[in-house]
């Protein structure tokens, strides 16, 4: 057996409640190139945070920025694995399912919906 076995002894979800974003905080989170690109990958399947970086193109300290962004917005939840090792695995996982805007007369309004 390896020195970093991958075999969890334990598990524990984080999950978010349901985002309550304003349109601007929507717009401000994903008018930033590197957060859309690390949502895209996350969305595609989960992933650890050095997956997701080389996924996206773009280094380790960027995407874990941005993941713990996604996830303060309640547009991601980890779940973590603690190892034989004694060393922690977290996995990255998109619950928005999706993200849809409107313009008419009274201004833009985004919605985001997530999966429970």
């Amino acid at each position: 057996m390896s020195a970093h076995s991958k075999a969890p002894q334990a598990k524990q979800q984080t999950d978010q409640t349901e985002p309550d974003l304003t349109t601007e905080e929507i717009f401000e989170l994903f008018g930033d190139v590197y957060t859309r690109r690390v949502f895209e990958v996350v969305a595609e399947q989960p992933r650890s945070g050095r997956a997701v970086a080389e996924a996206a193109d773009v280094s380790r300290p960027t995407a874990y920025r941005r993941l713990n962004d996604l996830r303060d917005a309640g547009l991601v939840r980890t779940e973590t694995s603690i190892c034989e090792d004694g060393h922690h695995r977290e996995r990255f996982e998109a619950v928005a399912t999706s993200l849809s805007m409107s313009l008419d007369e009274s201004g833009i309004e985004a919605v985001v919906t997530v999966t429970d």
